[in-house]
């Protein structure tokens, strides 16, 4: 495949991982992982970064995320590079999750960075590794509380 071609694949990868994710197509979201994946949100909850199979990554977004109303992962300026049969792509996100509660905004909105890993397979252009780094919030927090609370 070409330059620009991988390029493309890598930047319609990394959509398609946002876009399963929100319209909840979850079986469609397992395809864009490779079969083990790590994961950082250590900038939002601490800890240490996690590796888990595509299947334990899907499980848990579904739970978590298919927990709220709403949710819209917007992802743009993607940053491209490629290394032979690996790749990096740097991009900037926001990421909108919407529960209605008694007790608060029904909305909160994360801002940030992703660094999204990738391994060229047969099938092509697949997730090895997401750093999220986030950077600002709007909004009512305690909604990912609520969420993991409903899992």
């Amino acid at each position: 495949m070409s330059d620009v071609g991988d390029r493309l694949e890598v930047i319609e990868t990394c959509t398609r991982m946002a876009w399963h994710a929100d319209q909840r197509e979850w079986d469609l979201l397992r395809g864009v992982f490779a079969d083990t994946v790590r994961l950082d949100y250590t900038s939002l909850n601490g800890g240490e970064p996690a590796t888990l199979t595509a299947e334990q990554v899907v499980s848990a977004w579904s739970g978590l995320l298919g927990a709220f109303d709403a949710t819209q992962h917007l992802v743009t300026n993607h940053l491209v590079t490629i290394d032979g049969d690996s790749a990096v792509c740097t991009a900037s996100f926001q990421a909108t999750h919407r529960l209605a509660n008694p007790f608060g905004s029904p909305l909160w909105t994360l801002g940030g960075t992703y660094r999204v890993d990738l391994v060229r397979a047969e099938t092509g252009w697949r997730i090895s590794g997401v750093v999220m780094t986030a950077t600002w919030a709007d909004g009512n927090k305690d909604l990912m509380s609520i969420a993991a609370g409903a899992q």
